[in-house]
């Protein structure tokens, strides 16, 4: 299984998650909630996180994946879940915007 940034995986984020929890891994999932203008990726997208920091899936074509694993670390360390938003006019220094001009609501879990 490739790990990382290894969007030419075809199988889905879902399936790779029920696999590691198989395999004893904390795993946390980031969802695609909603979008706003020109977007990467659709409402419904995944991307699966774990505790090492292993990720498969995209919510944002790689514009912001190092954002939400950071944030699912967090997720999977306090049990939390978190609700990001990302667009091209962030107010806060540390979020990353998203060169398409337009916006996107990521749902971040925890599994299991």
């Amino acid at each position: 299984m490739s790990e990382g940034m290894q969007n030419n995986d075809p199988r889905d984020p879902l399936m790779i998650a029920e696999e590691w929890m198989k395999v004893g891994r904390d795993v946390a999932i980031a969802t695609v909630v909603e979008t706003w203008g020109s977007a990467p990726r659709p409402v419904g997208s995944h991307l699966v996180i774990d505790t090492d920091g292993n990720f498969e899936g995209s919510v944002s074509g790689g514009c912001v994946e190092g954002a939400v694993v950071a944030e699912a670390a967090d997720v999977l360390a306090e049990g939390k879940p978190r609700m990001l938003e990302f667009g091209v006019a962030d107010e806060t220094a540390w979020e990353v915007g998203l060169s398409c001009g337009g916006r996107i609501r990521v749902y971040v879990e925890r599994l299991g």
